[in-house]
């Protein structure tokens, strides 16, 4: 099945847009929403979608800088523009980033059905030319180590953002007391401690550069309370971020 992700802030035009695609292609899709341009970046890395159909004009992270997000992480997945701006430096900005597509609103349900088979007949077509697509396990512990390698693999990536337990467990459909769960029998700790640790071993390393000041490092990696990030720091080193830069 692919995976198709649809984002826009209007609950309408999202919605409307997955009828239209779940009955076109509802056989061999299966559709997830996204109400921002941050939850599009979450679900489509780490959810690791196919396809992403998305709006540019969405409140906080905007379509561009989300697109710009998971095609630097997934740059097989294939985005679509569906925008009711039609500026140029939009349009230039589409083209830098290789989207496969930039529709208009309002746009004809044919045209979005059309682009979108487009887009799936591309990635047919590179799978045919190519390797075969691995065949994962998707029952017991196989599914289990494979989605937490998804999980760590986006951790890794994206430590530096606002993330917590609920909100990826939302992204990958578990409840967040059994993703704590499978979490902690996985890594052998919590979810807190262990993006703690990318945090503070990511801090540690760019603490080396003296150009950098304790605070903006605490920002870099996901503390933007000053106090906090240096609590925290004591907490799993010994020392303050300034001492442990006298130290190394």
């Amino acid at each position: 099945m692919l995976k198709v992700l649809i984002a826009d802030d209007e609950l309408i035009e999202r919605e409307t847009m997955r009828d239209i695609l779940t009955e076109h292609f509802g056989h061999m899709a299966d559709i997830r929403l996204a109400e921002n341009g941050k939850a599009a970046m979450d679900i489509a890395c780490l959810w690791k979608a196919d396809i992403v159909l998305m709006d540019i004009e969405m409140p906080g992270t905007n379509g561009l800088e989300a697109a710009r997000v998971i095609r630097d992480q997934r740059p097989e997945c294939k985005v679509i523009f569906v925008t009711a701006y039609g500026l140029f430096h939009y349009a230039q900005e589409a083209v830098k980033l290789g989207v496969s597509d930039y529709i208009l609103k309002p746009a004809e349900d044919s045209e979005i059905v059309a682009s979108v088979q487009k887009v799936i007949d591309s990635i047919e077509a590179g799978q045919a030319g190519g390797e075969p697509p691995v065949q994962e396990e998707e029952h017991g512990v196989d599914k289990t180590t494979r989605i937490m390698r998804q999980v760590d693999t986006y951790l890794h990536k994206n430590y530096m953002h606002d993330i917590s337990l609920d909100s990826v467990a939302q992204i990958i459909n578990f409840s967040p007391f059994y993703f704590s769960k499978l979490f902690k029998q996985h890594f052998k700790t919590n979810f807190i401690d262990y993006l703690t640790d990318i945090r503070i071993t990511t801090a540690k390393e760019i603490l080396k550069d003296p150009t950098k000041s304790a605070k903006d490092i605490g920002i870099m990696v996901g503390y933007t309370d000053p106090n906090y990030f240096a609590k925290i720091f004591k907490k799993k080193t010994g020392m303050t971020p300034t001492e442990y830069r006298n130290h190394v």
